[in-house]
């Protein structure tokens, strides 16, 4: 079979040269033992770099032609770079294998990812099994996430980032979503392909900083989110209900103390508790509602998701 690698990068000046290392003893030995063809080859795809990323990147290619190169125009963000590596080169491999550039996956699992793409999957998704390597408010929110996600309905493989094969004909499916805010980690179990998972252990990054911090990791969330679930949506109409009958529970309680009892006051804690608890509940809502909007506007306007300025 004939397989391809591809990896986003973002300023990955630091560790890009080890990780170049380590594929390339990855494709001599599985090339050497007919796993994979002598075709098969790894690309990058630099997000806009401000770095020497895309340098480092041609001279890999000039010194093996197992590595190609796509140059983003700008940065689109990881998923994106993602997404235009699967999708330029969906018809020149087999299969495909995502993941990241700062050797935390273990890059010997894509062994494990052929093996089962032999034996019929089209679909294989590395799975960590553990999150030691994670700090406790990371492996924390994480949790929640997940969880959060299976309440709101959304069909996703827990402890599964991006470290996954797709097979051609998968990646052809792929293709077909035309999201501009594409969750890929949400859209693949939408594929409904034959699919399994692989366990590994994650690694702590070789060099450089991550490239998610929380302000990201937050905006990545509330993508997913929005991109799958009308839930959120349900909920501010399950909440209007509530606090409605909760109103006319209010009301009929005035009135009652009004015609029987004649004790009612107007307290100021009270008038100011409710206009607080309303009005927080109806910006919150209006929020939520214009998170949908925007992503209409956005899908309206038809921009692609990313521009390929070099391609090596």
């Amino acid at each position: 079979m004939k397989l391809g690698i591809v990896i986003p990068c973002y300023n990955e000046e630091e560790g890009l040269s080890e990780t170049t290392k380590q594929l390339q003893s990855l494709l001599n030995e599985m090339i050497r033992e007919g796993e994979i063809s002598s075709e098969s080859f790894v690309c990058y795809v630099d997000d806009g770099s401000k770095d020497r990323t895309w340098e480092l990147i041609k001279g890999f290619q000039n010194d093996d032609s197992h590595f190609k190169g796509i140059k983003l125009s700008r940065n689109f963000g990881h998923q994106n770079a993602l997404i235009a590596g699967l999708m330029q080169l969906k018809d020149e491999a087999d299969a495909l294998i995502s993941m990241d550039a700062d050797l935390q996956d273990d890059i010997w699992v894509v062994k494990d990812f052929v093996a089962k793409y032999k034996e019929g999957y089209h679909v294989v998704y590395g799975v960590r099994d553990d999150r030691t390597t994670d700090t406790g408010f990371k492996r924390g929110t994480a949790e929640m996430f997940y969880k959060f996600q299976a309440f709101m309905g959304i069909e996703s493989i827990s402890n599964h980032a991006d470290y996954r094969l797709l097979s051609q004909k998968a990646l052809n499916t792929l293709a077909e979503f035309k999201e501009i805010n594409l969750f890929i980690r949400g859209v693949v179990p939408l594929l409904g392909y034959k699919s399994c998972s692989v366990y590994y252990k994650r690694g702590e990054r070789f060099a450089g900083e991550t490239k998610y911090p929380l302000k990201k990791m937050i905006a990545f969330a509330l993508d997913g989110i929005a991109s799958f679930s009308v839930v959120p949506l349900r909920l501010i109409t399950i909440t209007g209900f509530i606090l409605f009958l909760l109103s006319l529970l209010v009301i009929a309680w005035i009135v009652l103390d009004k015609l029987f009892f004649n004790t009612a006051v107007q307290g100021w804690t009270s008038t100011m508790v409710s206009i607080y608890f309303i009005g927080g509940i109806q910006i919150m809502s209006i929020g939520i509602i214009g998170e949908y909007i925007g992503r209409n506007f956005q899908q309206s306007k038809n921009r692609p998701r990313y521009i390929i300025d070099e391609e090596i």
